[in-house]
């Protein structure tokens, strides 16, 4: 590109998504957020960008001030409609993470795409860019407890099976894109595959006007197999990064007690046998991998999901040699961030916008694969096709069933001819993703 193109930002956080797009070779011009200490970070490091301020919408991000949003950014940052070169977005997570309340498309926050989707519109954009959590895939439009299904539970509504809140996400793009001829390419990313030290799988959609379909190259594998790098560990990561004082909370004394008996790499499962169901308390009885209780990280690999609180008692982020959680430095580091940068708030919040951020190398990479498509000589257009990137990821949604039960020792058991009964109501395999189609190998 002879001249940079540029990106207005929405959602913006802590700029992570933005500072790999710019690393990519893209200049940002401007940004809307409305988080008090997000706003004042990218203040705090408005120096640090090269040429004209950055043009600030601090105002909600809703439906019904788009058109205004998007208006008032074109006038002030002196842009013209059709001239961005990518607009990037990073919608609020929390509506679709298995971390939180899961309330999916009745939050609030969830509009996120629409207001997405109605700006590229209005924009109109020669790339646009949306990440959010791969939780995003499993959604339901309304959650229902795993404690209420089953039998005595009424069946299961179409709005409550796995996965349809994010089929509703799709029928909504692809009928944007047969409007407006873009192209979308989705599917989910490893950041650990592009460099960066952290196992951090995100739900992505690019999109391109001109119909290409663009999806970034692995640099890394998990062992450095198909000639192909070898994941980036924590270890190198901070290897170094001097910190006289790490900043950070420190976790309570009963935690402290159990991870002092907790090697490097392991977590509550280290622990004696006599221990382990007082240390996670009701969680021992429950199901599934509850890998992050207790969780010491170790030093030979990727630092697992840099999460908006690393105390939290089911993702914690134990330092592997110190009895302390991750410093703010650290993450920030595992992030990408410039070792300069800069984040306001109090420390809570300075963790919350890290872990809420855009992997830097992750947004480097989406950004290498637009600029290999804006120089590619040899274009196949795709005009107003939703395509997906990840043939595994296609197969799963088509073959996953709509919903799962607890296992019978959390509920009462009502034997299993009364489970499929009811399962043969509620059950089956997802609808509404047959149709979807696969991106062609380019």
């Amino acid at each position: 590109m002879s001249k940079p193109q540029t990106i207005v930002s929405f959602f913006s956080g802590a700029l992570g998504l933005d500072l790999g797009l710019e690393a990519a070779g893209f200049s940002l011009r401007a940004v809307a957020d409305c988080n008090k200490a997000a706003l004042e970070t990218i203040e705090l490091n408005q120096h640090a960008k090269k040429g004209r301020p950055l043009v600030v919408f601090s105002e909600p991000l809703t439906e019904n001030n788009v058109e205004y949003a998007c208006a008032k950014i074109i006038k002030q940052a002196r842009l013209k409609v059709g001239s961005i070169g990518i607009l990037a977005g990073a919608p609020p997570c929390q509506p679709f993470s298995t971390a939180g309340k899961r309330l999916s498309l009745k939050d609030e926050r969830a509009s996120g795409f629409d207001i997405m989707f109605n700006a590229v519109a209005l924009l109109q954009p020669r790339y646009f860019v949306i990440e959010n959590v791969k939780g995003l895939l499993s959604a339901a439009l309304k959650h229902r407890p795993l404690a209420e299904r089953g039998p005595g539970f009424p069946p299961l509504k179409p709005s409550e099976e796995y996965g349809s809140a994010f089929r509703r996400i799709l029928e909504d793009l692809k009928a944007f894109c047969e409007k407006t001829g873009y192209c979308a390419t989705w599917g989910t990313l490893n950041a650990a595959d592009f460099g960066v030290p952290q196992k951090r799988e995100r739900f992505v959609i690019i999109g391109a006007r001109d119909g290409s379909s663009i999806w970034p190259v692995a640099t890394h594998a998990e062992n450095g197999s198909d000639g192909l790098h070898p994941w980036v560990d924590f270890q190198t990561a901070v290897a170094d990064l001097n910190e006289n004082e790490p900043v950070y909370q420190p976790f309570n004394e009963v935690n402290l007690e159990y991870l002092r008996r907790i090697p490097a790499g392991a977590n509550w499962r280290a622990l004696p046998t006599e221990l382990q169901a007082q240390a996670i308390g009701g969680a021992y009885h429950s199901w599934g991998g509850r890998c992050g209780f207790l969780r010491r990280l170790a030093w030979n690999e990727p630092a697992p999901t840099i999460i908006n609180n690393p105390r939290s008692r089911a993702t914690m982020l134990c330092h592997p040699a110190e009895d302390r959680p991750l410093s703010v430095q650290e993450c920030a580091r595992i992030q990408g961030f410039p070792d300069e940068w800069r984040f306001a708030g109090a420390i809570g919040e300075q963790y919350r916008q890290i872990g809420n951020a855009t992997p830097v190398g992750l947004g480097s990479a989406i950004g290498a694969a637009i600029r290999r498509m804006i120089s590619s000589r040899n274009k196949i257009r795709y005009c107003g096709e939703v395509l997906c990137a990840n043939r595994e990821i296609l197969e799963k949604l088509r073959n996953r069933p709509r919903t799962t039960l607890n296992p019978y020792f959390m509920r009462e058991n009502t034997g299993r001819e009364a489970d499929c009964a009811w399962l043969g109501k509620a059950g089956g395999l997802r609808k509404g993703f047959a149709a979807l189609k696969i991106r062609p190998v380019c």
